[in-house]
């Protein structure tokens, strides 16, 4: 199947940023699904203040980190550095950084560096079609699958293949605090997909789980740990140890496992939770904390979904 074409319109990689005319160009998700505005770049240094502020998440800053290092060699730029400062702009994904780490290689040896960022990411898109095969052979017919955050590509591309092989199938979509990906991303981006979901709030996993609702979890990965756990976003740990509780499989899904033996997780600014949309929800003299992702170990993973099949 062309994924392009099945995937929401904001995930396309047309419209998730683009490099043109000496800048890059990126989605700013932040604003989606309500307004859908470009967030301009002309150096390393803007995207990567543009990735610690979540101008795109998830899948986002990969893509973005590439084409920003065309940008990069057209400008005259070390290249080791610009990589470096991109890497640095998110910590605990590192997918970015081995992607980078890649590219450089590849440039030290001759590749032209344009047409090696397009055979890297038409190598993603293939991993994300693979992924699609062995996710959607995890979702039965008549399943209610929790998920948390926004799992881009291959979650999305499993739900949308079950429903193409006539399979019935509900996603419950939580929130996410405190950016809402859940609201203003997952959820959407099903619905255009003509997949059914329901909103939900943070806190209702464990209950729909027990009610009988949900039957799988399934959430994008982070970081895929040699000893088998996944890191990913915030809450995802709480549903997990719910899902082990009540006999739901959980399933991360994860394009590389990562050779990485330390682990950073990202903390972010509390005040990012005092406030939305630039809105502060409540009182003055309250503080925040805001520790970013959650671990998972691997007792609580029923498997990981990878380009190589379901890793368990």
């Amino acid at each position: 199947m062309d994924i392009q074409t099945l995937l929401p319109g904001f995930l396309r990689s047309a419209n998730l940023c683009r490099y043109e005319d000496g800048r890059i160009l990126i989605l700013d998700r932040r604003r989606l699904p309500f307004e859908q505005e470009y967030v301009e770049c002309r150096t390393v240094e803007d995207v990567a203040s543009a990735l610690s502020a979540m101008v795109t998440q998830g899948g986002g800053p990969l893509e973005t980190a590439l084409r920003t290092m065309i940008m990069a060699a057209d400008q005259g730029r070390d290249l080791d550095e610009a990589a470096a400062l991109l890497a640095s702009s998110r910590r605990t994904n590192r997918t970015m950084a081995h992607a980078l780490e890649g590219l450089l290689e590849s440039c030290r040896q001759g590749a032209d560096i344009r047409m090696e960022v397009a055979r890297i990411l038409a190598r993603y898109d293939s991993c994300y079609e693979k992924m699609s095969y062995y996710g959607s052979a995890l979702i039965s017919d008549g399943a209610g699958i929790l998920t948390t955050c926004f799992a881009e590509h291959s979650f999305l591309l499993s739900v949308k293949r079950a429903v193409m092989e006539g399979k019935d199938v509900r996603v419950y979509v939580n929130e996410t605090r405190p950016y809402l990906q859940g609201a203003r991303l997952t959820a959407p981006a099903l619905h255009e997909m003509g997949i059914r979901c329901t909103l939900v709030t943070d806190g209702m996993g464990a209950g729909l789980m027990k009610g009988g609702l949900v039957s799988l979890y399934m959430t994008a990965c982070d970081l895929y740990m040699e000893c088998g756990a996944v890191v990913n976003k915030v809450g995802t740990l709480a549903n997990a140890v719910a899902a082990k509780r009540y006999g739901v499989p959980y399933y991360a899904f994860a394009l590389e496992k990562s050779p990485d033996r330390e682990l950073e997780l990202e903390y972010r600014n509390g005040v990012e939770v005092l406030e939305f949309c630039g809105k502060r929800i409540t009182g003055e003299g309250i503080d925040a904390l805001y520790p970013a992702f959650d671990v998972m170990e691997k007792d609580l993973v029923s498997g990981v979904v990878t380009p190589r099949g379901v890793e368990k």
